[in-house]
Parts: structure tokens; C-alpha cells; sequence
């Protein structure tokens, strides 16, 4: 029996619909969605049910976005993506895997609607300027437009990550070790003199309001955390396709992930909002 498209390309959709959106709450209502457009329609009238269906996602995710840009803006403190458990064997796809990395999303965030899902679908899934004007209602010659803009906003404030992922995992665990045990002065050696944190409680937990810039103010308020809890533990786990941490303090769960470059830390993301950590026990199915 012939597998369903809609089944056989999941995996794939909920990607297409998380990278847009950076909320695996979000993507899966998306997905969801898109299952009861695919129901209703004349399959015998699909000639390429993957093109299809990205075209039917792109489309319901592109609405959402619109509603959930509009309630970003009141969020309180720093917004930043709902990280994701996965497993080592996204990261043997560099490109997807650099794609829907918590430093990547938050690149991503700062486009606007069709210029993310137009440099989504052409840089990470590969379609073509004429599949993807049809997905976001616009010209092909209008979406080549959005597609260069958003190339070149994406390349002037994309990490320049050029570290491997072995390379990366020494590093987080060496920072994941230093963070448990306390040690300020591995601390200040594994960043860098002008790391970046930034933390997102969504006004539910407490979290920095802002970035906190530079190695002298960043180490302070990371040994403050081990000190203040009475149980503080570190796990190095795989989130978003890359080497991750995921730290307990009396029990409650956070996420932290981490860029390195030249060996070192340079931002460091804190995901303490309760709402977006629901996906940090079961590893989610990434494709493209």
C-alpha cells in the first residue's frame, strides 16, 4: 500500500513550518492544519505532492506569522526560538542542521514575514523561484528581490561559525563543566572577552530584560546562578542539530546553547520560559 504524502513528507513540513516560525507549538498546529487542507484535495490533480504540500504550509505559516509577529512585540524580555532535542545524526546534514540552530533562528527573526519564508525555502529547501512565488502570492521576479535581501540581511548578522561539531562539543563541555562546578576562572578562559548572553524567562521565570555584552558582566551572572539554587546540574545534550546543555536548577529545566569560535563561547542563549521547553524529552524528526 502507497504511503500517504502528507505522512511520508511530515517530518519535512513540521521543519518547513519551525524554521518560519522558530515555535514547535506553532509549527505543529501549522502541520495540523495543513493535514485537513490535504484532505479535501483532488490528489489525482497533484503532480508533485512535496512541492505541494511545502506550498500548503508556507501558506497557513505565513498567517500565523503575521498574528504571532504582533505578539513578539509585547513579549517580555528577549524572545528567542523553542529549542528542540534532536538527535547527532541532524548535525551529518551541515546545511540543515546550521538552518534551524538557535543562533540562526534568532537571525531569522529579525526578517519579516515573506522575506523568512522566501530565504527558507529557497536556501534551505531548495525550491525554485517560480514554486516559491507560488506559496507566498508573489511574482517569481518580486520573490528573486526578497530572496537577495534576505540573503544578504542573513549574511551580515549570521554567526561565522567554522568550528566542526566535535570541535564545538569539547568546547560546551568544557563550558557546560566550568558552569557546574562554579570555576570563575575557567569561566573567563572558555568565553570570549566579548561574549554576548542572552536569556528568555518570558516574564514567567526571571531572565536579563536585555543582552548582557562582555565577558566581565556575563560571568558574574552565570556563577550567581549556580550559587543561588540549592541543586544546579549540567547534561550536555543535543538541541537544534548542534552540541547543547540542558541545566536543572532545583529540579527546573532551562536550555542553553552556545556559538563558538576560534575555541571559545561568543553568545551564549538561556531558554528559561517553561512554555517553550515541552520538547527537551523526546527527540523531534527534523528533514529537508
Amino acid at each position: 500500500m502507497t504511503q500517504d504524502p502528507f505522512v511520508a513528507h511530515r517530518g519535512l513540513l513540521f521543519t518547513v513550518a519551525y524554521e518560519m516560525l522558530g515555535s514547535a507549538a506553532e509549527a505543529e498546529d501549522v502541520v495540523q492544519e495543513s493535514w485537513l487542507r490535504w484532505a479535501d484535495v483532488d490528489r489525482a490533480r497533484v503532480r508533485d505532492p512535496r512541492s505541494y504540500l511545502i506550498r500548503i504550509v508556507t501558506r497557513q505559516t505565513l498567517n500565523r506569522l503575521r498574528t504571532v509577529s504582533r505578539r513578539r512585540e509585547e513579549y517580555v524580555g528577549e524572545w528567542l526560538p523553542e529549542p528542540l532535542l534532536t538527535t547527532p545524526d541532524v548535525a551529518e546534514d551541515v546545511e540543515l542542521a546550521e538552518s534551524v540552530s538557535i543562533a540562526m533562528l534568532t537571525v531569522l527573526e529579525t526578517l519579516g514575514p515573506t522575506e523568512r519564508a522566501v530565504f527558507v525555502l529557497r536556501e534551505v529547501f531548495e525550491l525554485s523561484y517560480g514554486e516559491i512565488a507560488e506559496a507566498v502570492g508573489k511574482s517569481a521576479a518580486t520573490v528573486r528581490q526578497v530572496a537577495r535581501r534576505a540573503r544578504e540581511h542573513v549574511a551580515a548578522r549570521r554567526p561565522r561559525v567554522s568550528v566542526s561539531r566535535a570541535e564545538q562539543a569539547v568546547v560546551v563541555e568544557r563550558f557546560l563543566t566550568a558552569l557546574r562546578t562554579g570555576q570563575v576562572q575557567e569561566l573567563m578562559e572558555v568565553m570570549a572577552p566579548d561574549v554576548v548572553l542572552v536569556t528568555d524567562g518570558g516574564g514567567i521565570v526571571p531572565a536579563a530584560l536585555a543582552p548582557i555584552h562582555g565577558v566581565e558582566a556575563v560571568v558574574p551572572v552565570l556563577a550567581r546562578a549556580n550559587r543561588v539554587v540549592a541543586a544546579f546540574d549540567t547534561l550536555p545534550v543535543w538541541l537544534n542539530g548542534e552540541p547543547a546543555g540542558r541545566i536543572e536548577m532545583d529540579g527546573e529545566p532551562s536550555a542553553i546553547s552556545v556559538v563558538v569560535e576560534d575555541g571559545r563561547v561568543t553568545r551564549i542563549y538561556v531558554v528559561r520560559n517553561p512554555l517553550k521547553l515541552t520538547q527537551l524529552d523526546e527527540p523531534t524528526e527534523l528533514a529537508r
